[in-house]
């Protein structure tokens, strides 16, 4: 099948051209029960075939797996795709082997340790935008990035990012090299990047790459106050899928689903529109685990949002309106960006 080109954005002042959508791999891999592995490799290569150059990873995804499968679908995809293909890594998230979570690690030393397990997995000798996940509250910012500058360096990094910085952080790691891009969460009802952070990241000439624009499904249009989840599945104790906060949250979806009726779009696509819409340095990340919820989300880059349509999404959803934090309050407590 050929796709016209998609329209291409620029990471920052300093980063890479990408796709205007970017593919976020996580789900293929963790966090959301099982997926199809067959399945997920068949997205990668439709993502590919579509245009989309940006691939989103993280080497704690299923303690590598995520790597190791996006390698395989590199391996397995058209040359010609393969070669447009950027990778988006972050690092130092330390886990156990029940699965647990236990905190961050940003030593300069672990940083090139991260990144030589990485390039393994991966099957290259270069990552093209490497970023710790969250900020180690035990070791100078200042330090992280300038190991990820030492790998910059040596050929192994092309470009450095961030992942949930506040604006006091992007700014100390702005000082010590070029900042592609800040990866962040932004949907209509995780807003919070528009009082201090997103300014910051303008000013500095650095871009935001969103995820969770759908909201880990939740404003797709497709979850439902019945569903059941799988074991494991993070939904099952992210707060707003908890009791009053998940009814709260789909009557917000019902109101953008009678928007979305108007223009004659989906619920999805005129959520992943609204993120597209609020600026060219805005990269969303779409984290589809099958062949056509990637075809819908496509589908995203030929909704027009024009004044009206703006004012009524506004009106349906306003900044704020979500009941629940994003992540439990142990994982909120590891959020730079929400101090």
């Amino acid at each position: 099948m050929t796709f016209p080109p998609l329209p291409l954005r620029p990471l920052g002042s300093t980063g890479p051209q990408v796709s205007a959508l970017g593919l976020g791999c996580m789900g293929m891999s963790a966090l959301y029960g099982e997926a199809d592995r067959a399945e997920s490799i068949a997205t990668i290569h439709a993502a590919l075939e579509s245009g989309i150059t940006l691939l989103d990873t993280g080497d704690f995804y299923g303690m590598g797996h995520n790597e190791l499968l996006i390698n395989e679908a590199l391996r397995t995809a058209p040359a010609a795709a393969r070669e447009k293909a950027l990778t988006s890594v972050k690092f130092g998230a330390l886990r156990d082997p029940d699965g647990g979570w236990s905190g961050y690690d940003g030593r300069p030393a672990a940083v090139k340790n991260f990144a030589a397990y990485s390039l393994q997995r991966l099957g290259t000798d270069h990552i093209d935008i490497y970023r710790i996940a969250r900020v180690d509250p035990d070791v100078p910012v200042e330090e992280t990035i300038g190991a990820i500058a030492e790998l910059v360096q040596a050929g192994h990094v092309r470009h450095i990012g961030l992942s949930e910085f506040g604006a006091e952080s992007i700014r100390r790691a702005a000082a010590v090299a070029p900042i592609s891009d800040l990866q962040i969460e932004y949907s209509l009802i995780s807003r919070g990047i528009e009082q201090e952070i997103l300014p910051t990241t303008r000013e500095l000439g650095i871009g935001v790459t969103a995820y969770g624009v759908l909201s880990r499904g939740l404003i797709s249009g497709h979850f439902t106050r019945d569903r059941a989840l799988a074991p494991g599945d993070f939904r099952g104790m992210s707060p707003r899928f908890q009791g009053e906060n998940l009814r709260h949250n789909l009557g917000l979806v019902e109101a953008l689903r009678k928007i979305a009726e108007q223009k004659g779009v989906s619920v999805a696509q005129i959520a992943i529109a609204w993120v597209l819409s609020r600026g060219e340095d805005i990269v969303p990340l779409v984290g589809a685990r099958r062949r056509d919820r990637l075809t819908e989300a496509l589908g995203a880059l030929d909704v027009t949002l024009g004044a009206d349509d703006l004012a009524a999404i506004e009106q349906a959803v306003p900044a704020g309106a979500a009941a629940g934090d994003r992540y439990p309050t142990a994982q909120m407590a590891h959020l730079d960006s929400e101090r």
